[in-house]
């Protein structure tokens, strides 16, 4: 049975661990997103790591991988608890890979470029399968939400992380 593990990888290094990884072919998952970059008067989109100096390989804990991982070039070491690596739950990789868009980046939520009233689902939370109304951004990590609860409207907050467009 094979396992989700985080990888520590040397400083601005993922790329290249996850290259060799898959080299000696491992099941290799290197999340990034679409990050907005300004450098003198110029505003573009790079793409950057999800987690910064890590990367996700998977593997069956009982063979010999696990050294192979330690030795790759990049990679600093699995992400342990004492000596042994922890393992990542199988549902927290799915979530990441559900959020990627056709090419393979990580879409976040506040980047999904809603507009005021676009139609939203609620994916969690107390409001959880809900269909809604956008109404706006509220510092960043909340949005604003028109529901339509027990027959009438209702303004509620919801954190961002919630919402998907529907």
């Amino acid at each position: 049975m094979t396992t989700w593990y985080a990888v520590y990888t040397q400083p601005q290094k993922e790329g290249q661990a996850t290259e060799h990884l898959a080299r000696q072919g491992f099941r290799v998952f290197f999340p990034r997103y679409l990050k907005r970059r300004s450098h003198a008067r110029r505003v573009d989109t790079v793409p950057a790591p999800l987690f910064p100096r890590y990367l996700f390989v998977s593997l069956d804990a009982a063979s010999a991988g696990l050294r192979a991982i330690r030795s790759t070039r990049g990679v600093v070491d699995l992400v342990r608890n004492g000596a042994d690596p922890v393992a990542v739950p199988p549902e927290v990789i799915s979530e990441i890979e559900r959020r990627q868009d056709e090419q393979g980046f990580v879409v976040l939520a506040r980047h999904l470029g809603l507009r005021r009233g676009a139609p939203i689902l609620i994916d969690r939370g107390p409001f959880s399968k809900v269909e809604g109304i956008f109404e706006a951004m509220r510092d960043g990590e909340r949005v604003v939400a028109l529901l339509s609860l027990l027959g009438r409207k209702v303004v509620v907050n919801v954190p961002i992380g919630s919402v998907v467009p529907a």
